[in-house]
């Protein structure tokens, strides 16, 4: 979890998410809990408790319902990420094994599908249809955008492709934790639009930081492979600048055209794009997303948690992993 002077205003309400979050699978199967427990271990920088919170907190939400929503809202992030550890065929998550490195496919799916559920109870518990539909339709979002990227966004070097990719993958819970956080919170349309507006862009962003460290990291710091989504075929940020920039480079272009690209030609490719000016293009253009952010935090309260909000905004550009 992050040591940061922006969790300061919230540090009392973040142990308390964890202790939710593990108390779910009291009761259950020891290795459900084992799994769990594996899972929360593993690192993370629970950027979305925290920005769950310091919304409600920042308009005034009862506590333990902003807690329960925070966690209902990390458990949903933790399961997509053990189905797409499986799918994806990673062994390698943030430096340790992944769940499906260790258990079979059909015990890591099981698994991803208990969080889901459990997920879905910690929404249901906060008393807000409102909450829960919008959870529901955040979670048709992410599954609708793996399916595409799973049948048809390989390969595909196309700007909307991406946006709508990385919308689905990571602004859209972005984007629910500060929408569901407000409306909790009581909070009238007009800041629910403007913090809706904010957790969209900061979401934005962090997936395009995020997409850029996969270049421009090692191995040791990301905790996975450098270049890891282009291995798969993903297409992002830092190669559509490269293209845009480079239309007439050959190489590039037999790779878009014969849908490979072997160790040898990630090499060359990953020592093009990073001496080029595509990492510092896609930089600014999170920049961007960032500060149209922050533009909608000025019309929100002025407080402490509003001033964390923009110091966690800065940090998701800033941020070396």
């Amino acid at each position: 979890m992050i040591e940061a002077t922006f969790t300061t205003p919230i540090e009392d309400r973040l142990g308390l998410v964890e202790e939710r979050m593990r108390a779910q699978s009291d009761g259950h199967h020891s290795a459900v809990g084992a799994a769990l427990h594996h899972l929360l271990s593993s690192g993370g920088k629970r950027i979305r408790v925290i920005t769950t919170l310091l919304t409600g907190k920042m308009l005034g939400g009862d506590a333990d319902k902003l807690v329960t929503l925070a966690a209902a809202i990390e458990s949903l992030h933790t399961a997509t990420l053990v189905h797409d550890d499986l799918i994806d065929g990673a062994v390698i998550r943030r430096g340790i094994p992944t769940l499906n490195a260790q258990w079979s496919p059909a015990a890591t799916v099981l698994t991803g599908d208990f969080i889901f559920s459990k997920a879905a109870k910690l929404a249901a518990e906060t008393g807000s249809v409102e909450v829960m539909k919008i959870f529901a339709e955040t979670l048709s979002i992410i599954v609708n955008g793996e399916i595409t990227q799973l049948f048809s966004s390989k390969w595909v070097a196309n700007r909307d492709d991406y946006y709508r990719r990385i919308y689905a993958k990571t602004a859209s819970l972005f984007e629910t934790s500060t929408t569901t956080a407000a409306i909790l919170s009581n909070a009238n349309d007009q800041i629910i639009s403007s913090i809706k507006q904010f957790g969209y862009d900061i979401g934005m962003a962090f997936q395009m930081v995020d997409d850029i460290l996969d270049f421009t990291s090692e191995q040791v710091t990301m905790g996975k492979p450098v270049a890891s989504d282009l291995r798969q075929g993903i297409i992002t940020l830092p190669v559509l600048y490269y293209l845009e920039s480079h239309p007439q480079d050959i190489e590039m272009k037999s790779i878009l055209e014969n849908n490979f690209c072997d160790e040898d030609c990630l090499g060359r490719l990953l020592v093009s794009i990073r001496q080029s000016g595509a990492i510092d293009s896609a930089f600014s253009e999170a920049r961007q997303h960032v500060k149209k952010g922050l533009d909608q935090l000025l019309k929100l309260p002025v407080n402490s948690e509003r001033q964390a909000l923009e110091e966690l905004a800065s940090y998701i550009v800033d941020r070396e992993i």
